[in-house]
């Protein structure tokens, strides 16, 4: 048996009916092992209908604190919204006023409690925690979304390094990813987590293909992957124009990649499932 473990993982689950179709399809009919949900957005009841009859599909928490819906009141986290009520979109600068504002680290704390509550009301399994945009690289997100994984009990987070040798043997065009800060601060985050007894993949790919994670791309990178277990993520749509949906993500040509017969016969008997199955 090889002793590479894959996790294919599909972001914005519960965002719009575009990504929840795609979340199935991908599941159901390729190699798609792994969803992250979004617990305050307008597709979530219909996510959680299609989590509950696919049990194969593990789901976590796609922590959302930005570019999303709040689950609290947002008169209530005031420093995290707009007056519209959605999440800032200006994610360094409210990083910089959770650095330095005790009242928005407070609301930090009350919305990561309300989405974590909100996901357990659910009533599924917790497979694990990441969050949008990776928006837990910040240090006291970071904090607050482990502390409330450990206390959910759940074990597995993601920590978005991507080796950028691997995909530049790929696509040597590839954008870089600021690996040369990216690789020592999820060194330090990866000690942080085992302090709440959390673990994460080795690695990640799909950072440089954010929208763009093809099926040749995945066709040439799957036989370049080290031993471990690496985290595959995509962002697959049944179409490319919905509300909500990145400017210039190639939706359907992600959702293709995990459907195409040459990827589910390249894979093989290589071990794939969720964060919790794979890291156990």
């Amino acid at each position: 048996m090889t002793s590479r473990r894959l996790i294919f993982n599909a972001d914005d689950f519960g965002l719009c009916s575009e990504v929840n179709e795609a979340v199935e399809r991908a599941h159901q009919q390729g190699v798609l092992t792994a969803a992250s949900l979004m617990v305050a957005e307008r597709g979530l009841e219909e996510a959680l209908r299609i989590a509950r009859r696919n049990p194969s599909l593990a789901v976590g928490l796609h922590l959302t604190l930005t570019d999303g819906t709040p689950k609290s009141d947002p008169a209530m986290i005031p420093g995290l919204t707009q007056k519209n009520g959605r999440f800032r979109d200006d994610m360094a600068a409210m990083g910089l006023l959770l650095a330095l504002s005790p009242a928005a680290k407070k609301e930090l704390a009350t919305e990561v409690a309300a989405q974590m509550d909100a996901f357990a009301a659910t009533g599924l399994k917790l497979d694990h925690v990441n969050s949008h945009k990776h928006y837990h690289l910040h240090p006291l997100i970071a904090a607050a979304m482990m502390q409330a994984a450990a206390g959910a009990g759940c074990r597995a987070i993601r920590l978005p390094w991507e080796p950028g040798k691997l995909v530049r043997a790929v696509d040597p065009a590839a954008p870089g990813t600021a690996e040369w800060a990216l690789a020592p601060w999820c060194r330090t985050l990866r000690q942080r987590a085992a302090n709440w007894n959390l673990v994460a993949p080795d690695r990640v790919v799909g950072l440089a293909w954010s929208g763009a994670f093809t099926a040749e791309r995945l066709l040439g990178v799957l036989p370049r992957l080290p031993e471990g277990v690496t985290e595959l993520y995509f962002h697959p749509a049944t179409r490319g124009s919905f509300a909500g949906g990145a400017p210039g993500y190639r939706y359907g040509d992600e959702l293709a990649a995990l459907t195409d017969p040459r990827v589910i016969a390249a894979l093989g008997n290589t071990p794939r499932g969720g964060y919790a199955a794979m890291l156990a």
